[in-house]
C-alpha cells in the first residue's frame, strides 16, 4: 500500500542553513507541508520535531533525508531506529545521498538487504574511526608525558621572595591565608595548596 511522503531537515544550532537539503526535498517530490525542519543536535534521537514526525508516520509512508548523518550522528542509535522504522513499522527511509540507502517497496529484497549491508558497513567504519581517534589520543598524550609535558592548569607564578616572607608570616599565625593570597594575588586556596607544597619541599 502506497503512502505519504515525509521529509527530514536537520541542521544544527550553530548558524548552519538548511536551503541545500530543502531543494533536495523539492526536487525528490517531497511535499512542502511534509517537511519538517530541526534545528538540534543529532548526537541522539531525543529531538522534539523528530520525535513528533516519526509518531505520525505509518506503514506505508516514506522518510526521506539528504543524509545518513541528517538522521543522527550515533551509529549504534541509527542502526536501532532504522530497524524499528522498517521492520517493526513497515516505514520506508530513503536517504538521497546515497542510493542504496532506499528501502520503499519498490525495492526487492536484495535491495532491502544491500541497505541493511552498506548501513552496518558505516556504522562499523565509524565505530572504527572513533575507536582510532581515542587511541590516537591517548597515545599523543603518553608521548607528551615521556617528553615532560603536563597536563591540567598551569601554576601561577609567585615571587618567591615574597611568597616565602608571607608563608612564614602565614605559619607563625601573623596573617592569613586569605591575606596572604591578597597580597600575592592568588585566592586562598592557591595560596595555601602551594605553602603544603613549599613545605614539602623542604623550602
Amino acid at each position: 500500500m502506497s503512502g505519504e511522503t515525509y521529509g527530514y531537515v536537520r541542521v544544527s544550532t550553530r548558524g548552519q542553513k538548511e536551503d541545500r537539503q530543502l531543494i533536495a526535498m523539492r526536487e525528490f517530490g517531497v511535499p512542502a507541508e511534509h517537511i519538517v525542519v530541526e534545528k538540534q543536535s543529532g548526537r541522539d534521537f531525543a529531538r522534539p520535531l523528530y520525535r513528533r514526525l516519526v509518531g505520525t508516520l505509518g506503514p506505508g509512508d516514506v522518510l526521506v533525508v539528504k543524509s545518513i548523518d541528517r538522521l543522527g550522528r550515533n551509529y549504534a542509535e541509527i542502526l536501532e531506529q532504522w530497524a524499528v522504522l522498517t521492520k517493526d513499522r513497515g516505514i520506508a527511509i530513503v536517504v538521497l545521498d546515497m542510493p542504496l540507502l532506499d528501502t520503499r517497496e519498490s525495492r526487492d529484497l536484495t535491495g532491502v538487504l544491500v541497505a541493511d549491508i552498506v548501513l552496518q558497513l558505516l556504522s562499523y567504519v565509524a565505530q572504527t574511526e572513533r575507536d582510532y581517534i581515542r587511541q590516537r589520543q591517548a597515545e599523543g598524550i603518553a608521548a607528551a608525558r615521556e617528553r615532560g609535558v603536563r597536563f591540567g592548569r598551569t601554576p601561577i607564578a609567585l615571587p618567591p621572595d615574597r611568597f616565602a616572607e608571607l608563608e612564614e608570616a602565614w605559619r607563625f599565625g601573623r596573617v592569613t591565608a586569605a591575606q596572604a593570597g591578597r597580597e600575592l594575588g592568588v585566592s586562598r586556596s592557591t595560596f595555601q595548596r602551594r605553602a603544603r607544597a613549599w613545605r614539602e619541599q623542604g623550602a
